[in-house]
């Protein structure tokens, strides 16, 4: 039986990472053409605000 590994990463990590994500989906609400994939991707970067908003309050927390 395989076991599953699971990578923890660290906060910066998933800051970087959480960075990257929204940087793209600027790009891609940019160059929407359909109001529908616009709309997609406002959400998608809405998401993306509340989760650098979690982890700047993970840094916070670890920082104490």
């Amino acid at each position: 039986m395989a076991s599953t590994h699971t990578q923890e990463h660290t906060t910066s990590e998933l800051r970087i990472e959480q960075a990257e994500r929204e940087a793209y989906e600027r790009r891609a609400l940019a160059a929407s053409e359909l109001p529908e994939e616009a709309r997609q991707h406002e959400r998608r970067l809405e998401k993306a605000a509340y989760l650098r908003r979690k982890l700047a309050e993970r840094e916070r927390a670890e920082r104490r």
